[in-house]
């Protein structure tokens, strides 16, 4: 089953930006596809190893920070081709 979530990363200390940056960076690395915009990340693929694999690095990222919020949205089908019809 495709799926498609939307990301914010919101680091609560003073060194934020590094890590946002890290994150981002380990998604573009994966073997999902990725768009970035100025307010969130949308990552596409298939829900199940998609799931797995934002749980592993989510956890990682939490290890490497003082506290984060992660707002999460998730949509059952691949969105990743949409473009607005206005």
């Amino acid at each position: 089953m495709k799926a498609s979530i939307e990301l914010t990363m919101s680091p609560l200390q003073d060194d934020y930006e590094q890590h946002i940056i890290d994150f981002i960076k380990t998604l573009r690395n994966s073997e999902f596809t990725v768009i970035e915009n100025p307010l969130a990340t949308q990552i596409y693929g298939e829900f199940v190893p998609l799931m797995e694999f934002l749980t592993k690095e989510m956890a990682a990222s939490m290890e490497k920070t003082k506290a984060v919020l992660f707002y999460i949205k998730v949509v059952k089908t691949d969105r990743s081709d949409y473009e607005p019809f206005f």
